[in-house]
């Protein structure tokens, strides 16, 4: 996975600012607010933070 550990850090879920991590197969960045828990998918090593592309994962 080509996702730096900087940008890592500095991403937040679009919808509610919140801390987002990288799923452990590595398909998506999950919002870390159990309010929230929008995943966004990551295509060809491309974060997509775009809330309309977003799923639910509770």
């Amino acid at each position: 996975m080509a996702i730096s550990p900087q940008l890592l850090e500095i991403l937040r879920c679009p919808k509610c600012k919140s801390e987002v991590k990288l799923k452990d197969d590595e398909s998506g960045l999950k919002c870390q607010n159990p309010e929230c828990s929008l995943v966004y998918p990551v295509k060809d090593d491309i974060p997509v933070m775009l809330v309309d592309e977003a799923t639910v994962d509770k």
